[in-house]
């Protein structure tokens, strides 16, 4: 069974997919994508396709290995991502061919069922309350939150009252029997992480996320010793190789991103990995329906995962949904707060072709935004 054809399709509101066709006709789906630089990560999909086309689909992990290695320069976002959702495809090959889920391939289920969070927006109290609320009422027992908007090297007292009101609203909404965490995008210094999260541990957040930036992994040791809160990190890292000094300094969760850590292949290695450090693993996940299902595939095959990003109704896909490219829904409905293990071959989920077909028609140029302080200087989105 060999690899006949490789297509790409630029799907609103900011996805890349590509699908991968066999001479057997058997077909894989994958979702190759940088936010804000699908067009790059496209043009890297092809070049790839020089290794892909006419090779063995079966031979899963030789390929990744040419597709990682095979150039002289290695690694980084564009390259990483386009790998993985090549692997995403390669691997649901496999299991359509065999007629088993992807995760039968990874060695069995460890779980019946994968608990997920949602995104929610709001920056009003009323407003954020209304979006938990509406998380609850949509199935979910967890929620993921922007803790602040840009920071200051040093917050201002205000500043730092209103990421604690956040967090205090936060729990008090859903109450003690279900979790939030907080996600700061890398828009802290360290000073602010030392006066920040000690101020935090009342509301017992799940976890904190990305802290600090991944550049700056050399301090995530002093922000781990300076909290109980959980420390999580990991969407802007994409080997082994990069999580090894983040574990060693000793944080809780790992989130690696299934269409940007090398796919279903690294993750897996990276959850490996994590888990002889006592980490969790909590993949990175605001995207669409493959990348969500890749991770799926992943989470019901790994001991040491923890929750699930999904993006079903996140506040800012305002184009399109990620159901929207489904044949079938049900398989990502939610059940008490988690999504029951799917059944189907390959990654699990049905693209409707006809609707992604069209999106590839229209595209999208999808663009993170550009923050800046008061000052006109830079700020981290």
């Amino acid at each position: 069974m060999r690899i006949d054809r490789l297509e790409t399709f630029m799907v609103a509101p900011r996805w890349l997919f590509v699908r991968l066709e066999t001479d057997t006709g058997v077909v894989g789906w994958g979702e190759p994508v940088v936010e804000g630089r699908a067009e790059t990560v496209r043009t890297a999909v092809h070049q790839l396709a020089e290794l892909v086309i006419g090779s063995d689909a079966s031979q899963i992990e030789d390929l990744w290995q040419r597709l990682t290695k095979g150039s002289f320069y290695r690694g980084g976002p564009i390259l990483s991502s386009a790998v993985a959702g090549i692997d995403q495809a390669l691997w649901d090959i496999a299991g359509k061919s065999l007629g088993v889920p992807v995760h039968v391939l990874l060695g069995g289920a460890v779980r019946e069922s994968v608990r997920v969070y949602g995104w929610v927006g709001g920056d009003e109290p009323a407003e954020l309350t209304d979006n938990i609320s509406a998380s609850i009422d949509a199935g979910l027992t967890a929620v993921k939150l922007n803790a602040s908007g840009r920071l200051g090297p040093i917050a201002t007292p205000a500043e730092i009252d209103a990421i604690i009101d956040r967090a205090e609203l936060a729990r008090d909404v859903l109450g003690r029997d279900r979790d939030f965490s907080l996600d700061f995008h890398g828009r802290m210094t360290s000073a602010n992480t030392k006066r920040v999260l000690p101020l935090l541990e009342h509301s017992r957040p799940l976890f904190v996320e990305e802290p600090v930036l991944p550049e700056q992994g050399h301090l995530l040791r002093g922000i781990v010793d300076a909290t109980s809160i959980p420390i999580a990190t990991g969407e802007r890292l994409f080997s082994r190789q990069e999580f090894l000094p983040v574990l060693q300094s000793g944080v809780a969760v790992v989130q690696p991103d299934t269409s940007h850590a090398g796919g279903i292949s690294e993750v897996r290695r990276i959850a490996a990995l994590a888990e002889t450090f006592g980490a969790s693993l909590a993949p990175h996940c605001p995207l669409g329906p493959l990348s969500l299902a890749a991770s799926l595939q992943v989470a019901f095959a790994t001991p040491n995962f923890l929750i699930q990003e999904q993006s079903i109704g996140i506040h800012y896909n305002e184009d399109a949904e990620l159901l929207d490219y489904v044949l079938d829904r049900s398989v990502f409905a939610f059940t008490s707060g988690s999504i029951k293990r799917p059944v189907g071959p390959g990654l699990g989920v049905e693209i409707d072709e006809v609707a992604v077909r069209a999106a590839d028609q229209v595209g999208h140029a999808w663009r993170s935004p550009i923050w800046r302080h008061e000052d006109g200087s830079f700020a981290e989105w």
